[in-house]
Protein backbone atom coordinates (compact mmCIF):
# COMPACT_ATOMS: atom_id res chain seq x y z
CA UNK A 1 0.00 0.00 0.00
CA UNK A 2 1.17 3.51 -0.71
CA UNK A 3 -0.09 6.90 0.26
CA UNK A 4 -0.72 9.92 -1.97
CA UNK A 5 -0.69 13.46 -0.68
CA UNK A 6 -2.82 15.84 -2.70
CA UNK A 7 -2.35 19.54 -2.14
CA UNK A 8 -4.23 22.53 -3.45
CA UNK A 9 -2.93 26.06 -3.59
CA UNK A 10 -5.50 28.61 -2.41
CA UNK A 11 -4.60 32.25 -1.98
CA UNK A 12 -6.56 34.03 0.76
CA UNK A 13 -7.07 37.77 0.42
CA UNK A 14 -9.55 40.57 0.94
CA UNK A 15 -11.68 41.93 -1.87
CA UNK A 16 -9.58 45.10 -1.92
CA UNK A 17 -6.44 43.07 -2.56
CA UNK A 18 -7.79 41.63 -5.81
CA UNK A 19 -6.86 43.27 -9.11
CA UNK A 20 -9.51 45.71 -10.37
CA UNK A 21 -10.46 43.46 -13.31
CA UNK A 22 -11.07 40.53 -10.94
CA UNK A 23 -13.09 42.70 -8.52
CA UNK A 24 -15.32 43.64 -11.45
CA UNK A 25 -16.30 39.98 -11.92
CA UNK A 26 -16.70 39.38 -8.17
CA UNK A 27 -18.93 42.45 -7.91
CA UNK A 28 -21.04 41.13 -10.82
CA UNK A 29 -21.50 37.85 -8.91
CA UNK A 30 -22.44 39.78 -5.77
CA UNK A 31 -25.04 41.81 -7.68
CA UNK A 32 -26.38 38.65 -9.31
CA UNK A 33 -27.42 37.27 -5.91
CA UNK A 34 -30.33 39.76 -6.03
CA UNK A 35 -31.76 37.85 -9.01
CA UNK A 36 -31.59 34.46 -7.33
CA UNK A 37 -34.80 32.46 -7.00
CA UNK A 38 -34.27 30.92 -3.57
CA UNK A 39 -37.70 31.05 -1.94
CA UNK A 40 -37.18 27.77 -0.07
CA UNK A 41 -33.62 27.97 1.26
CA UNK A 42 -33.29 31.78 1.27
CA UNK A 43 -29.67 31.10 0.28
CA UNK A 44 -29.03 33.36 -2.69
CA UNK A 45 -26.04 32.51 -4.84
CA UNK A 46 -24.68 34.49 -7.76
CA UNK A 47 -21.92 33.57 -10.16
CA UNK A 48 -20.17 35.52 -12.87
CA UNK A 49 -17.66 34.55 -15.51
CA UNK A 50 -15.29 36.60 -17.60
CA UNK A 51 -14.79 35.28 -21.11
CA UNK A 52 -11.57 35.59 -23.04
CA UNK A 53 -12.90 38.65 -24.90
CA UNK A 54 -13.74 40.42 -21.61
CA UNK A 55 -17.49 39.73 -21.70
CA UNK A 56 -18.99 39.12 -18.25
CA UNK A 57 -21.91 36.69 -17.94
CA UNK A 58 -23.90 36.17 -14.72
CA UNK A 59 -26.25 33.55 -13.36
CA UNK A 60 -28.00 32.62 -10.13
CA UNK A 61 -29.34 29.62 -8.30
CA UNK A 62 -32.88 28.68 -9.28
CA UNK A 63 -34.85 26.64 -6.77
CA UNK A 64 -37.89 24.45 -7.29
CA UNK A 65 -40.31 22.83 -4.82
CA UNK A 66 -39.09 19.54 -6.30
CA UNK A 67 -35.55 20.16 -5.03
CA UNK A 68 -33.61 18.07 -7.57
CA UNK A 69 -35.16 20.20 -10.34
CA UNK A 70 -33.36 23.36 -9.17
CA UNK A 71 -29.97 24.44 -10.43
CA UNK A 72 -26.93 26.10 -8.88
CA UNK A 73 -25.64 29.53 -9.89
CA UNK A 74 -22.36 28.15 -11.19
CA UNK A 75 -24.07 25.80 -13.63
CA UNK A 76 -26.65 28.33 -14.85
CA UNK A 77 -23.80 30.74 -15.52
CA UNK A 78 -21.49 28.28 -17.26
CA UNK A 79 -24.27 26.72 -19.33
CA UNK A 80 -25.48 30.15 -20.46
CA UNK A 81 -21.96 31.32 -21.30
CA UNK A 82 -21.11 28.09 -23.13
CA UNK A 83 -24.34 28.13 -25.13
CA UNK A 84 -24.38 31.83 -26.02
CA UNK A 85 -20.62 32.29 -26.52
CA UNK A 86 -19.46 28.84 -27.68
CA UNK A 87 -16.19 30.14 -29.12
CA UNK A 88 -15.19 32.16 -26.05
CA UNK A 89 -13.34 30.43 -23.23
CA UNK A 90 -14.03 31.15 -19.57
CA UNK A 91 -11.01 32.77 -17.93
CA UNK A 92 -12.47 33.51 -14.49
CA UNK A 93 -15.41 32.30 -12.41
CA UNK A 94 -16.51 34.21 -9.28
CA UNK A 95 -19.07 32.95 -6.77
CA UNK A 96 -20.87 34.95 -4.04
CA UNK A 97 -23.73 34.21 -1.66
CA UNK A 98 -26.03 35.92 0.79
CA UNK A 99 -28.94 35.15 3.08
CA UNK A 100 -31.65 37.43 4.41
CA UNK A 101 -29.01 38.56 6.92
CA UNK A 102 -26.65 39.80 4.19
CA UNK A 103 -23.55 38.62 2.38
CA UNK A 104 -21.62 35.73 3.88
CA UNK A 105 -18.38 36.44 5.72
CA UNK A 106 -16.77 33.19 4.55
CA UNK A 107 -16.59 32.07 0.92
CA UNK A 108 -18.80 29.19 -0.17
CA UNK A 109 -17.32 26.39 -2.27
CA UNK A 110 -19.19 24.97 -5.27
CA UNK A 111 -20.97 21.64 -4.92
CA UNK A 112 -19.65 18.48 -6.55
CA UNK A 113 -21.94 18.70 -9.59
CA UNK A 114 -20.79 22.27 -10.24
CA UNK A 115 -17.16 21.23 -9.89
CA UNK A 116 -17.71 18.55 -12.54
CA UNK A 117 -19.28 21.10 -14.91
CA UNK A 118 -16.37 23.46 -14.24
CA UNK A 119 -13.97 20.65 -15.13
CA UNK A 120 -15.79 19.99 -18.40
CA UNK A 121 -15.72 23.71 -19.24
CA UNK A 122 -11.96 23.78 -18.73
CA UNK A 123 -11.60 20.70 -20.92
CA UNK A 124 -13.85 22.20 -23.60
CA UNK A 125 -11.60 25.24 -23.95
CA UNK A 126 -8.36 23.47 -23.04
CA UNK A 127 -7.48 25.99 -20.33
CA UNK A 128 -7.93 26.33 -16.59
CA UNK A 129 -10.09 29.14 -15.26
CA UNK A 130 -9.24 31.28 -12.27
CA UNK A 131 -11.81 30.75 -9.51
CA UNK A 132 -12.63 33.35 -6.87
CA UNK A 133 -14.88 32.47 -3.94
CA UNK A 134 -16.14 35.65 -2.27
CA UNK A 135 -16.67 36.33 1.42
CA UNK A 136 -16.89 39.73 3.08
CA UNK A 137 -13.98 38.92 5.42
CA UNK A 138 -11.87 37.01 2.91
CA UNK A 139 -11.81 35.66 -0.62
CA UNK A 140 -10.28 32.41 -1.82
CA UNK A 141 -8.43 32.58 -5.13
CA UNK A 142 -7.59 29.42 -7.05
CA UNK A 143 -5.29 30.37 -9.90
CA UNK A 144 -4.86 26.85 -11.27
CA UNK A 145 -8.48 26.02 -12.00
CA UNK A 146 -10.97 23.48 -10.78
CA UNK A 147 -8.45 20.67 -10.18
CA UNK A 148 -7.59 22.49 -6.94
CA UNK A 149 -11.20 21.84 -5.88
CA UNK A 150 -11.54 18.46 -7.57
CA UNK A 151 -8.12 16.81 -7.47
CA UNK A 152 -9.22 13.24 -8.24
CA UNK A 153 -11.30 14.18 -11.25
CA UNK A 154 -13.41 12.01 -13.52
CA UNK A 155 -13.02 13.23 -17.07
CA UNK A 156 -13.35 11.97 -20.64
CA UNK A 157 -9.99 10.23 -20.39
CA UNK A 158 -11.66 7.46 -18.38
CA UNK A 159 -14.16 6.85 -21.19
CA UNK A 160 -11.53 6.12 -23.83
Amino acid sequence: MKEMIIQSKVRVCTLDELPVEDREVVDAARRATANSYAIYSHFNVGAAVRLDDGTIVCGTNQENAAYPSGLCAERTTLFWANSQYPDKSVTLLAIAARTEHGELERPIPPCGACRQVMLETEKRYNRPMKIILFGTKECYVLEDGVRALLPLSFDAGFLE
